[in-house]
C-alpha cells in the first residue's frame, strides 16, 4: 500500500511532501519509543506521539481530497510508523 503512495507522491508534490514528512516523524517515534521503553506516558513522548498522529491525520486528509484510496490509522501509531519505515521497492538505499 506503501509502494501506490510513493508511486503517486512522484508526480504529486504536495503528496510527496507529506510523505517525507510522515515518513520522518515514523523514525523518530519509533527511535523514542525503543530508547524509552516503559516510558511512553512521559511528556516528551506523548507530545511526540501526538505530533505523528497530526502528521498522519494530514496525509490522510490530502489523500481523500484527492481520490486516494489510503488511510494510515493515527488511532495506532506504532504500526503506521513500522509501515512508514519498511523499506519499499522505489527506495534507493
Amino acid at each position: 500500500m506503501i509502494d501506490t503512495l510513493l508511486q503517486a507522491s512522484k508526480s504529486d508534490a504536495r503528496l510527496g511532501s507529506l510523505l517525507d514528512e510522515a515518513r520522518e516523524y515514523a523514525q523518530i517515534y519509533l527511535l523514542a519509543k525503543k530508547r524509552h521503553k516503559g516510558c511512553e506516558g512521559t511528556g516528551e513522548f506523548v507530545t511526540l506521539r501526538e505530533e505523528f498522529r497530526d502528521v498522519l491525520e494530514k496525509l490522510s486528509q490530502y489523500c481523500r481530497e484527492k481520490g486516494c484510496a489510503f488511510e494510515l490509522n493515527s488511532a495506532e501509531p506504532d504500526a503506521a510508523a513500522h509501515a512508514l519505515t519498511l523499506p519499499q521497492a522505489g527506495d534507493a538505499s
